[in-house]
């Protein structure tokens, strides 16, 4: 079988394409270029997509003696990532790019030009398991990302393979040492990739510009100015400016942003309470919509925890009834579904969720 394994130059996807030559695969590596100016070094475990990484990719795969080559997906990133992160933003939305990178490029572009190249597979290192063409939760919760890949297809899906989620990332690490990888102890990759200074706020800021409006109370009581909604998110807490807590003493949340209008409500942590979700653009793994009603489990942030819901599919969208509510859902994340199962959650569904959640 012909694998091509998408090769960051870290040290999961280098243990992916090990393990593929292990089992007697003819594998060829690449290294996607996303940045029109890569960065010559990482900062610590910030950032992506170096000069230094591709460095480190190109010489595990001297290691294990299979070709490599580097992509150049840098326009496309930039305009279906990069340019949609801040979008949605403008929109008063908070989006997952490592979710559209998955959706736009890796599974997307990239798979593409495999199959258009005679590649038969694409690998890799997502910890994330495949079983009979579903997809589960990685052995590592810890490490777990079958979140950002909730968005594939049936078909993507098919022409997957993630060969290290049956394995704890400890192990991995360790597996990478025994094989004489320089990436065994590299840090791992944190936060938005091409936001290596960490701050979104100056990233945004400096792409969307000014755009005022106002802070406001339930009530609609002005409480302060700001600079554009870009500067929020539902359930924030801090950098609101304004003085001190509400009338009863307690903390002021971000629980709605109006993008139209620029006004940002405040309110109790109470308000930020979501009983129902709807999801847009909903897209199913096994390739087949719900029959009716399912029992099921909802996760809106990578790493956030697991809510019972009744999910179904209604007017073309992806409602779920939550069990209990959730706190501070923003339009924009992505709601992915599980169905509990012994062998491993199994993810069912994903869609984008929409303003007007109650």
């Amino acid at each position: 079988m012909r694998v091509l394994v998408a090769m960051s130059g870290g040290v999961d996807s280098s243990v992916a394409a090990a393990r593929m030559v292990d089992a007697g695969h003819d594998v060829v590596g690449v290294h996607l270029a996303l940045s029109s100016a890569p960065g010559t070094l990482r900062t610590g475990s910030r950032g992506c997509c170096s000069k230094e990484d591709a460095g480190d990719a190109r010489r595990v795969a001297d290691i294990l003696d299979i070709p490599f080559y580097v992509w150049d997906f840098a326009d496309r990133f930039a305009d279906d990532v990069i340019d949609d992160f801040v979008e949605s933003y403008a929109r008063g939305e908070t989006p997952n790019p490592c979710v559209r990178c998955n959706e736009r490029i890796k599974f997307s572009a990239l798979a593409a030009r495999a199959v258009a190249l005679g590649f038969d597979v694409l690998a890799t290192g997502h910890y994330a398991r495949l079983a009979d063409g579903r997809l589960r939760r990685a052995v590592d919760a810890d490490k777990d990302q079958s979140y950002v890949l909730g968005v594939l297809t049936a078909e993507q899906l098919a022409r997957a393979a993630f060969p290290v989620g049956d394995t704890p990332k400890p192990d991995i690490r360790a597996e990478a040492a025994a094989r004489g990888l320089l990436v065994a102890d590299k840090p791992d990759s944190h936060d938005i990739c091409f936001i290596p200074s960490g701050d979104t706020q100056a990233f945004l800021g400096a792409r969307i510009g000014v755009r005022r409006g106002t802070v406001v109370d339930a009530g609609g009581t002005v409480l302060a100015e700001h600079d554009g909604v870009h500067g929020f998110t539902i359930g924030q807490r801090k950098g609101l400016g304004i003085a001190g807590p509400g009338p009863d003493g307690l903390p002021r949340y971000v629980t709605g942003i109006d993008a139209a209008t620029g006004t940002v409500r405040v309110g109790a942590a109470a308000d930020l309470d979501v009983h129902q979700l709807t999801g847009e653009r909903p897209v199913f793994t096994s390739g087949r919509a719900f029959d009716g009603p399912v029992e099921a489990e909802v996760q809106v942030r990578a790493h956030g925890g697991l809510a019972p819901a009744v999910v179904e599919v209604r007017d073309g969208r992806l409602l779920a009834t939550l069990r209990a509510p959730l706190r501070g859902v923003a339009p924009g994340q992505t709601m992915v579904v599980y169905r509990p199962d012994p062998a491993g959650d199994e993810v069912v569904a994903s869609a984008t969720i929409g303003g007007g959640d109650t």
